[in-house]
């Protein structure tokens, strides 16, 4: 257990540092993030979650110190990874587990990184209605994501122990997974509206706390005669925070289908939410021309609860972590591609 604190440790130092040199490098005034800079960040951002996927692949046994054969089966049976220790030897079984460990951290990061694209049309519509200036996006968000990593971690490590507590716990998200996916695609076409005024976390945080009524500059407090107010600003952080917790009840149980090892869960799913910032900025123009993309994220969240539902059956018939990744990555380039071939109409005002 020890080895996994120090692992896990000298990740969040990692995180740490990158945050840092995100808001020192590319935030060291307010102004709006341009196309290059969000094409920097996210290219590091794959980059870091590429170069995890390698470290794992070498060196995955690092993570529960996994030194012999004993404790190999130990950590293949408690975290249920989709494999068969079959090998002649300890070094065979060890690699096997490795590759299907990089495997499943992959899997996780790309579901979390598609179903993220949802969040940033949200986060538009939020800003938007708020009439937030493009040069504070950045601020809203990097804070927005910071206490989105916190959330997660609970919500991830809780959700990991009631799963290895109450293992029917899978066949509600299952449930829950598919009945998403239904509704989106139900509500696929939907025009989303935000009003300001009476959103429930506006109303909710004004009967805690005097609102200010303009934004002042960049800052989410405001003090007038010793009064101190909230400013419209931390209303649309708090707004994107809640955002999150909601997209969270999909994305998280959504990777549970893949691996039950809440430390390769919180990995994939961190390095997709650092990397939603810069992602945002990339697409924030060009977001609406993935029309069909809403329809394959629903078509993703079925077939993610399905495979929850019959997990048994399917690890019977030989269906492994690399034919869910080969599955999840065809839905979301099929979605992509149907909408830049059948770009969508638009609507003619006479």
């Amino acid at each position: 257990m020890s080895n996994e604190i120090i692992f896990f440790g000298a990740f969040a130092l990692f995180i740490i540092l990158m945050l840092a040199l995100d808001l020192g490098l590319f935030n060291k005034k307010d102004q709006p993030v341009s196309l290059k800079q969000a094409g920097i960040m996210s290219a590091i951002w794959v980059s870091c979650a590429i170069g995890f996927y390698f470290f794992l692949r070498i060196q995955g046994h690092i993570l529960h110190d996994i030194q012999d054969e004993a404790h190999l089966i130990e950590v293949v049976q408690k975290n249920q990874h989709n494999i068969v220790l079959n090998g002649t030897s300890f070094e065979e079984n060890l690699i096997k587990y490795k590759n299907n460990l990089s495997l499943e951290f992959i899997t996780g990061y790309v579901i979390e990184y598609a179903l993220s694209v949802d969040n940033i049309f949200v986060m538009v519509l939020i800003f938007s209605a708020f009439g937030v200036k493009e040069k504070y996006y950045h601020r809203v968000l990097f804070w927005g994501i910071l206490g989105a990593v916190i959330m997660r971690f609970l919500f991830i490590f809780i959700g990991a122990t009631l799963i290895s507590k109450f293992g029917w716990i899978l066949y509600l998200f299952g449930a829950f997974l598919i009945y998403s996916g239904i509704m989106m695609f139900i509500n696929r076409e939907g025009d989303d509206e935000i009003d300001p005024e009476n959103h429930k976390v506006v109303k909710l945080a004004s009967k805690f706390f005097p609102v200010y009524p303009d934004f002042v500059g960049n800052k989410f407090f405001h003090k007038v005669d010793g009064k101190q107010y909230i400013t419209p600003l931390f209303l649309v952080l708090l707004i994107i925070e809640f955002t999150d917790v909601i997209f969270a009840v999909d994305s998280i149980p959504a990777i549970f289908a893949v691996t039950k090892d809440p430390y390769i869960v919180f990995f994939s799913n961190i390095f997709a939410i650092l990397g939603l910032r810069s992602m945002f900025f990339l697409l924030v123009n060009v977001i609406h021309k993935f029309h069909y993309l809403k329809t394959g994220l629903a078509f993703l969240l079925v077939f993610i609860g399905i495979k929850m539902l019959g997990h048994h059956y399917l690890k019977e018939w030989g269906f492994t972590t690399a034919h869910s990744l080969y599955i999840i990555i065809g839905i979301l380039v099929i979605s992509v591609v149907a909408s830049l071939a059948f770009p969508k109409r638009e609507k003619t005002i006479y």
